[in-house]
């Protein structure tokens, strides 16, 4: 069985560490876990695991926030993944600090990387986890939150929502998205 996790992201070093870049942080923590590594490859950084007889692929899009629609459908198509096996790592504002919620599909919400995914696809049914980033700022300054780094205070959040989204992800690729959903949109 074939999975394609995708964490959404900017390359770049100014973009490390910032609340936007939560996917690939999380991308990075699974792929890790589980002993793989990235390489620079078509549209992406990707990296290859075998899980429980499962093959996962994780990419870290190459193409921008914005343009992550193309990265996604790239290597949906090139490994043959079902769509229902995807899982798009994604940062969410409406969602408190480090909390994640995993979802079948649904609306993009304002997110310009899950837009272009849903223009590629021509669908908004695809699996996703929604990490929580929180809304800490000032009217007209989202932008500047989004792409802000953590402030100090929200580094050890982060991480437990980490290593709770990296169990997340086993119990999708294991149980599917609505055993994992009910298992983790709880807590």
């Amino acid at each position: 069985m074939k999975y394609l996790i995708i964490g959404l992201g900017n390359v770049g070093m100014e973009y490390d560490a910032t609340r936007h870049n939560i996917g690939f942080d999380i991308a990075d923590a699974f792929v890790i876990k589980h002993g793989g590594s990235f390489r620079l490859d078509r549209h992406a950084f990707s990296a290859e695991v075998k899980w429980k007889g499962k093959t996962i692929t994780v990419i870290k899009p190459t193409t921008y926030m914005n343009l992550s629609g193309k990265a996604f459908k790239y290597w949906m198509d090139a490994t043959k993944t079902p769509v229902e096996n995807t899982l798009t790592l994604v940062d969410d504002l409406a969602l408190p600090l480090g909390a994640i919620r995993l979802r079948a599909g649904g609306s993009a919400a304002g997110h310009n990387g899950l837009k272009n995914i849903e223009l590629l696809l021509q669908s908004q049914q695809y699996p996703r986890l929604r990490f929580g980033i929180g809304s800490d700022f000032t009217k007209g300054r989202q932008v500047d939150f989004v792409i802000g780094k953590w402030k100090p205070a929200e580094i050890e959040p982060v991480k437990t929502g980490i290593l709770h989204s990296v169990d997340a992800i086993e119990a999708f690729v294991t149980q599917g998205i609505t055993q994992a959903a009910n298992a983790f949109n709880k807590t």
